[in-house]
Parts: C-alpha cells; structure tokens; sequence
C-alpha cells in the first residue's frame, strides 16, 4: 500500500515537473522563438501563456521594446566644401521580424548595432558629401535625418530590424578648426561691438550738443522775456511815481525822505558824516523849527 502511495506521488510529480516544462510565458515586453532540436518551429510575438513540448522544445526570449543605438564618439564626415565636421547621432529602432532577425544576425543585438551602425554612416557620408555645412547644420538637417532614417529602415528590413528614427544630435567643426572659427568669431564679435560703441558716442554727442543748445536758447528766451517784463514794471513804477510826483511834489519829497531817514539809521551802530546844511537835513531842520514855534 505504501509503495503504491509513493508510486503515485512520485508520479504526481514528475507529471507535474513534464506539465510545466512545456508551458512558457511571454512578456509584453518580448517575442519569442521556439526551437525544436536547433530548427525555428514557431514564434511568438504576442504576450500570453504559450505550451511547448518538453526536452524537445526550446524558446529563446529577445527584448521586443524600442532601443537605442548611440554613437560612442563623434564620427568624422566631410561636406561638399571639402570641410571637415563632427557629428554626434544615434539611431531608435526595434525588432520588426524576430524569426528574420534570428536567421540575419543571430539574435545578437551587438551584431545588429554593428550592420545598422555601418548603414547610417555609409548614408551620412554619402548625404553629407551633397552639402555645404550650413546646409547640414541648419538649412537641411531634418531632411537629412529622415533620408538617414529611410535608408538605414530600407536595409535593416533584410536583418528583421525596422529603424523609427536617426537623429543628429550635434554637429561641429573639429577642435583644431573650432578654435580658429571661434577666434575669427569673437574678432568679428568685437569689431562689431566697437562700431556700435562709436556710433553710440556718436549719437550721445549728437544728443548732448543738441540739449546744450536747447539750454543756451531757452535760457536766452527766459532771460529776453525776463528783461522785457522788468522793463514794464519799472516803466509802470517810473509813470506811478510820477504821476503821485506830479499830484504833491512837497508830499513826495517828504515821503522819500523819511525813507531815507529809515534805511540809514537802520542800525543804533550805523554812523554818517554829513554837513549839516545840506539838503539830507531838510525836513529834520523843519522839523525842529515847527517844533520850537
């Protein structure tokens, strides 16, 4: 009875062993390939729960999701100028064919860098070879992208591979050239500056000399108009005098006398040397005489 119970399990179990050696799960993220003794039998490019037969069988995983291949250094290209200029890109592409992808490069995704790199840089060679550097640089560079892009997919189709974008991320002159354009830059730079310097100095004078001339005019034209209404009020405090001169000349006589008596006895210290006969004392003496009657 014993025996018959461990025959069972032992069996249970190797038929539990058998029944998940011939499942195999696929990821959202994968497709797959099932081998049967080394030959593609099948492949499976979407996610599920999938059976295989077992020690007979094989799968192999590979990554399904969109890669990038990046260059490690600048490549070196030269223009239709025959000028040197260093370009920086990188290439987005993915598994289109898996099984085809097997059979071109064996499933080795350094082998399908190696066949995409070698086609983007035959097609940049040969696009940059039409153009000047602007053209590459600014004038022409997405064109240029999306032939890069068009030709790189054409090929890599024959190795299961579909290439989605090729970009230029940089492109430059090389280090012995770029000093010397910045250099040639930078003269150009402060020549430029200096010429806007001296036109500016230019103008501020400009601007400066006008301003005085504007001071000088209007300080002319206040001081002209300044003079004329001074002119008016004294000619109309001359008429006024002499018209109150004219009503009562002995009145006015005294008047002005007494305002010279004030301003020059201001002072208790103020001190004047005068001859007593003379005219200052005239009103004083007739003063002094009505007081004495």
């Amino acid at each position: 009875m014993k025996n018959n119970f461990g025959n069972i399990l032992v069996g249970a179990i190797a038929l539990l062993v058998l029944f998940s050696l011939s499942m195999f799960v696929v990821d959202q993220r994968q497709t797959a390939i099932v081998f049967q003794l080394g030959e593609v039998v099948g492949e499976k490019t979407e996610p599920g729960l999938y059976f295989k037969i077992p020690l007979v069988q094989n799968v192999r995983y590979f990554d399904s999701r969109i890669l990038t291949m990046d260059s490690m250094e600048p490549e070196r290209f030269i223009t239709a100028e025959k000028k040197n200029v260093m370009v920086d890109s990188f290439v987005k592409w993915r598994i289109a064919d898996v099984k085809q992808y097997y059979i071109s490069v064996g499933g080795d995704e350094v082998r399908a860098h190696t066949r995409l790199m070698q086609t983007v840089n035959a097609s940049m060679r040969e696009e940059f070879g039409k153009r000047t550097i602007h053209e590459v640089v600014s004038g022409e560079r997405e064109k240029i992208m999306e032939v890069l892009r068009q030709k790189a997919d054409s090929d890599a189709r024959k190795i299961g591979v579909e290439v989605l974008d090729v970009r230029l991320k940089r492109v430059d002159f090389p280090i012995e050239i770029s000093e010397s354009v910045y250099r040639r830059m930078d003269a150009e730079r402060k020549r430029v500056a200096n010429e806007l310097r001296a036109t500016g100095n230019a103008e501020s004078e400009k601007i400066r000399a006008d301003a005085d001339r504007q001071r000088e005019v209007t300080l002319a034209n206040a001081y002209r108009d300044a003079q004329k209404i001074k002119g008016d009020g004294d000619a109309r405090a001359a008429s006024i005098y002499a018209a109150a001169f004219g009503r009562n000349s002995e009145f006015y006589s005294f008047y002005r006398s007494l305002e010279a008596y004030k301003q020059s006895f201001k002072n208790k210290s103020d001190v004047m040397v005068v001859d007593p006969s003379s005219a200052f004392f005239k009103y004083l003496k007739s003063s002094g005489k009505s007081s004495g009657k």
